[in-house]
């Protein structure tokens, strides 16, 4: 090794070395800093080991730990300079560890950590002053790891009033003692069983600016820290601690406070003038813990320095919407878990206009209104996740612009509209929709369309499923097939114009022929032939208005007042008023009367009615089979225009007429035959 002269580090752990001497050539590596020696077989350590330590320089770390110490030269370690030195686990015994202490008088060290690692074989003990070695050592920093279960409590700090940085973890101290830091700046008592917080035995300790009192499980009570000048971190995570009243009354005098965390544990009651004189406040944390009137109150006014608040799941129910009124400095503002009353939220947030973060995850939100985070121009990062939001419309306000994460996993979102997708904030980067009730159908075409191209956006995209589908399938949203719906859309619309073109055709063909419709309607509920009911009339006559004259003094004036007389039905006399004319046409007409006589001219050719009126004559007397329909020619016709009312020219082919002649002879032989031809019963 004598030519790796750059050589910094040297790490030998766990192997059979049993001395920690160096071969003199390595004096002269002066950038060596790290000889790691952890889990030898180092059990003797004597002066001349060290000589080559003391040459090297001041910025080595010796690490020691684990090996079986028996006996260390007292003086072997004295004008030995070093960074650090780690002696954790490093002796065999109680009384090897006592002495080994003594041993080190003249050791100069920035860092000493001594103490067992958790786990290890644990001493038992019960020599008060097992420390006192520590005061012949010159050092800066200590760390303390105890593991072991004395009889009695020891006296841990006498010996380390010098230090700057104190740290004790893993020890049984229940009340700690009184003792005259000179320079301490950091204390760190971690897991030390204590019973009450050290208020009275740290006030006064003008030089102390951070100081961490955490995971006692058996601390309950508090006291004052009074007159602390420097203090800016206090640290009092996962304890017990009740507070009737916070935090004015627990910190007097620290008006450098900025950093505050007392979450994890029982209780804290927040009162007006809970943060007064400390306005410099920057991070404050509550979470998991149960924080008393917060939110009908507006205490946090004077902490205009406040950068980070964290209140998650503190049993928080915010009914003020000035909670968080003169915060307009904070950034980050955690809320989780908590709950709000009424549209609070709508308000809450008005003048926190430089928040960056915002955490409201897991608040049994149903709704967010469309304002409530419109003063949030600088928010990056919003958190709704575990909530019951069916919508986001929210997130389309102009003043989100600048947020890139959005969180809205394990909520009840079933789809987004195209156009507030559209709107979402266009430096978005990171977009949480897992575990949502998404509806994979073809109404949702858009939406699945979004999810597919916008994948590099989403956070876990493969964790989009499809609520109609079996939760079991796993069938991602990502997988559904779109062409499908393309294709059930065109046949859809294809459907839809058959059907509307179906129902206008129906439509106009139901206009056109609704008279036939309705003498059809009839039949169907069930025909009776002039047998089977009783005529009100012999004969129903179909004529032109324009042939009136003819009807009522020719027709009428000899059939009617003949003997016998013979009963006319006659449109403009006969029909019932208020009824429509096709109604009476069918009801009182046609099948009111035996016989039809129908009244042949140019006019009646040319009469939309007369032609009504035939067809439907026809129609009945098709059902009888016979022929009770009686045929008046009153004038010539051309052959070609008969053609025209449907069913005429056959009918005048196939079946005997009447021709009126204005003859006195033929016209007498015209009545005869025709009062016959009516009278005559169904041959």
């Amino acid at each position: 090794m004598n030519n790796l002269t750059k050589l910094q580090e040297l790490r030998v752990g766990t192997n059979n070395i049993q001395s920690v001497s160096l071969p003199p050539f390595m004096s002269s590596f002066k950038e060596f800093s790290l000889l790691d020696l952890h889990a030898n077989n180092i059990s003797i350590i004597k002066t001349d080991h060290t000589v080559v330590l003391r040459k090297i320089g001041r910025n080595m770390t010796l690490i020691l730990s684990r090996n079986p110490l028996l006996y260390i030269e007292p003086g072997a370690f004295k004008d030995v300079y070093l960074r650090q030195l780690d002696i954790r686990s490093a002796f065999v015994s109680f009384a090897a560890q006592k002495f080994g202490l003594k041993a080190l008088y003249g050791l100069n060290v920035k860092k000493l950590l001594f103490g067992k690692f958790r786990g290890d074989f644990k001493f038992k003990y019960s020599d008060a002053n097992i420390l006192d070695g520590l005061c012949s050592i010159f050092f800066q920093e200590v760390y303390y790891y105890i593991s072991d279960r004395p009889d009695e409590l020891i006296s841990i700090f006498p010996c380390m009033i010098n230090a700057t940085i104190v740290v004790v973890k893993d020890g049984v101290i229940g009340d700690m003692e009184y003792v005259f830091f000179h320079e301490l700046k950091e204390l760190y008592l971690i897991s030390n069983h204590l019973s009450i917080l050290p208020g009275k035995q740290l006030s006064h300790l003008y030089t102390l600016e951070k100081l961490v009192i955490t995971h006692n499980s058996e601390l309950f009570s508090a006291a004052t820290f009074i007159d602390m000048p420097k203090l800016q971190y206090v640290d009092l995570t996962s304890n017990r601690i009740t507070l009737k009243r916070c935090c004015s009354t627990l910190l007097s005098g620290t008006p450098q406070i900025r950093y505050l965390n007392l979450s994890l544990n029982a209780e804290i009651d927040l009162d007006v003038g809970a943060f007064d004189g400390l306005d410099s406040l920057e991070i404050l944390d509550f979470h998991h813990t149960k924080v008393v009137d917060m939110g009908y109150l507006s205490i946090l006014s004077n902490l205009k320095y406040l950068r980070y608040l964290d209140v998650s799941y503190s049993s928080i129910t915010f009914t003020n919407k000035y909670c968080f009124y003169g915060l307009s400095g904070l950034n980050v503002l955690k809320i989780a878990g908590n709950n709000f009353q009424g549209d609070v939220v709508r308000y809450l947030f008005n003048n926190l206009t430089v928040l960056e973060h915002l955490d409201m995850s897991y608040c049994r939100m149903v709704e967010v209104h469309s304002s409530s985070f419109k003063n949030l121009q600088s928010l990056r990062h919003l958190n709704l996740r575990g909530n019951k939001l069916m919508a986001i419309d929210f997130l389309t306000h102009s003043n989100l612009k600048q947020l890139t994460s959005f969180y809205v996993d394990k909520n009840s979102i079933t789809s987004i509209p195209l156009d507030v997708l559209q709107k979402l904030p266009t430096n978005l980067s990171e977009f949480d929709l897992s575990s949502n009730p998404i509806d994979c159908s073809c109404s949702q075409t858009d939406f699945i369309l979004w999810i597919i191209q916008n994948q590099n956006i989403l956070k876990q995209p493969g964790n989009i499923f499809c609520k109609s589908f079996s939760p079991s399938s796993g069938f991602r949203a990502a997988d559904f097939d779109i062409d499908s719906c393309v294709h059930k859309k065109r046949l859809t619309i294809i459907l839809s114009v058959c059907f509307v073109t179906l129902v206008v055709v129906l439509s106009v063909l139901a206009y056109r022929f609704q008279f036939y419709l309705q003498y059809c309607c009839i039949l169907l509920r069930g025909y009776r032939s002039p047998g089977q009911q009783e005529c009100s009339y012999d004969a129903f006559v179909i004529f032109s208005s324009y042939d009136e004259a003819w009807v009522m003094n020719e027709l009428m004036e000899n059939l009617e007042n003949g003997v016998p007389p013979i009963h006319l039905c006659l449109h403009m006399r006969d029909f019932q008023a208020g009824k429509s004319i096709a109604s009476n046409i069918i009801d009182e007409g046609i099948m009111g009367s035996r016989k039809v006589i129908v009244v042949v001219s140019q006019h009646f050719i040319d009469s939309a009615w007369c032609r009504f009126e035939f067809e439907l004559a026809q129609s009945r007397f098709m059902m009888e089979r016979n022929a009770n329909i009686i045929i008046i020619i009153l004038e010539d016709v051309e052959e070609r225009k008969t053609k025209k009312v449907f069913g005429l020219h056959k009918h005048l082919k196939r079946n005997t007429y009447l021709k009126w002649s204005r003859d006195p002879l033929s016209n007498m032989r015209f009545w005869t035959r025709l009062r016959r031809a009516i009278i005559a019963t169904k041959q």
